[in-house]
């Protein structure tokens, strides 16, 4: 089986890439190679299928956009590093929650060798740093397909999420790596993800 293509798309509108994941995912077939996405998104709040708009305390000039992945509302913007997984869940033998939890390790293990010490959290899917969140996962199942999936707070201003209950939770408090480890450049970070999440896939965990 050969491991995912994967595509450095730069920075995009988020509407875009999502009808390219829904396109992406409705035509392909049982050989289709799976695909990873990396990009940064301009400022934006997306909300997922059956979200509470009351989670969007003050969203100001920042646009919000409804998506089909789970999930409550978050914010994507410059400096964070956005992760899309198109993905044959059956072929590589994962279930939607082992998919989730590859990815939080995935990060776990990446920010570790910055001495950053996360975790992710059964009861809110994510990582954590003491209690901050510093990733968030969405996804969106079907046919046993996946897509949409993870983002990073690398460098980011964290100001847009005083505007939401992050995630649905209020009062949540959210962090970047620029400040727990001075890693300022979604590259950087990006180039020592990237095998970790591949390797992590490969084992399913």
């Amino acid at each position: 089986m050969d491991a995912p293509l994967v595509r450095d798309l730069g920075r995009r509108p988020l509407p875009d890439v999502w009808a390219k994941m829904q396109a992406f995912t409705a035509e392909r077939t049982a050989a289709t190679r799976d695909e990873i996405w990396f990009l940064e998104h301009p400022p934006v709040y997306t909300l997922g299928m059956r979200a509470d708009r009351g989670h969007l305390l003050a969203p100001g000039d920042i646009p919000v956009v409804q998506i089909d992945r789970g999930g409550q509302v978050t914010y994507h913007g410059p400096g964070q590093l956005v992760t899309y997984v198109l993905l044959d869940l059956e072929r590589l033998g994962l279930t939607p929650r082992a998919l989730v939890q590859a990815l939080e390790n995935a990060v776990v293990a990446t920010v570790a060798e910055y001495g950053v010490q996360a975790a992710g959290r059964r009861d809110a899917p994510g990582v954590y740093v003491d209690g901050a969140k510093i990733a968030a996962v969405g996804l969106r199942v079907k046919r046993r397909c996946s897509y949409h999936g993870l983002a990073v707070n690398v460098a980011m201003d964290l100001a847009p999420f005083d505007g939401i209950n992050p995630c649905g939770y209020a009062g949540l408090p959210v962090t970047d790596l620029k400040t727990l480890a001075g890693i300022d450049s979604v590259a950087r970070f990006r180039a020592d993800f990237e095998p970790r999440l591949l390797a992590t896939l490969a084992r399913g965990s």
